[in-house]
């Protein structure tokens, strides 16, 4: 998928400088990087040991969540038909992956690095913010609290795809849902790069809001995870921008600091 939207919305010249500079373009981004992939390591070890302290606070929002919004998620399954589970069963497992991890293909071709960093920032804030929130709150989603209402439509029809989300997530992770904030979050940031790829800010802005329908279709999240994970977006964007002018400024900083030395030095 990744390889077809790159023929979709990448035309020759931008195709042509995936090799022009490397490493600069390595070298700028490295650091951003290593941050996406600590949060997630932290992630990955954290995900039992923030069950257990979940528990141990024991601040359970899904019924202040059910009391919120009522069975708005067995509302939306009423329109559910076997074509439609699968055009979103497929939207959730695999159109969310494409629409995190094209940009930072596409975003690798630009000669200004900067939206590949903010992306990448913005990745690491979603899951860190989401990792403290999945600890803190206890919230279990709408097919959990309600079998008898809401069905289980991507279990009920792949119930393979159960084992892959199972090693990523947990019963309890509902609030927010971070499949609404990493999208949203791309098309944020899609959107600021619209003269160079329009046609991508359109499908993500497309794909993104099928994602955020697909959640509540398939009875993984509430509205209000939903929500949520919207604002979780947002802030996760506004945080990044902030991060990459003060990384910018500290970046500069030797830069000044060397040129004062070499003026002081001419005097």
């Amino acid at each position: 998928m990744v390889a077809v939207g790159g023929w979709l919305f990448v035309d020759r010249e931008h195709a042509a400088a995936a090799f022009d500079q490397p490493w600069r373009r390595l070298r700028e981004v490295t650091p951003h990087i290593l941050v996406l992939l600590g949060v997630l390591a932290l992630n990955r070890v954290f995900r039992n040991l923030g069950q257990e302290l979940s528990w141990m606070l024991g601040w359970n929002v899904t019924g202040l969540i059910y009391a919120i919004e009522g069975e708005f998620v067995a509302l939306v399954q009423v329109v559910a038909t076997p074509a439609l589970t699968v055009f979103f069963s497929f939207v959730y497992l695999y159109g969310y992956v494409f629409l995190a991890t094209f940009p930072v293909v596409a975003y690798w071709l630009l000669a200004d690095t900067d939206p590949m960093q903010r992306t990448l920032v913005a990745y690491a804030l979603n899951y860190a913010i989401g990792l403290v929130c999945y600890t803190l709150f206890i919230a279990f989603g709408p097919r959990n609290l309600l079998p008898n209402t809401v069905q289980e439509l991507l279990y009920a029809t792949y119930p393979q795809s159960q084992i892959l989300t199972s090693t990523v997530n947990t019963n309890t992770n509902a609030f927010p849902s971070l499949h609404t904030s990493v999208s949203v979050t791309v098309a944020l940031l899609a959107r600021r790069t619209r003269d160079v790829y329009p046609g991508w800010f359109k499908l993500s802005t497309v794909l993104a809001g099928l994602v955020v329908v697909s959640t509540m279709y398939l009875g993984i999240h509430w509205a209000t995870d939903v929500v949520a994970g919207a604002v979780l977006a947002v802030v996760s964007v506004r945080l990044a921008d902030r991060y990459h002018d003060l990384s910018w400024v500290w970046q500069a900083f030797p830069e000044r600091t060397r040129v004062r030395t070499a003026e002081g030095r001419n005097d």
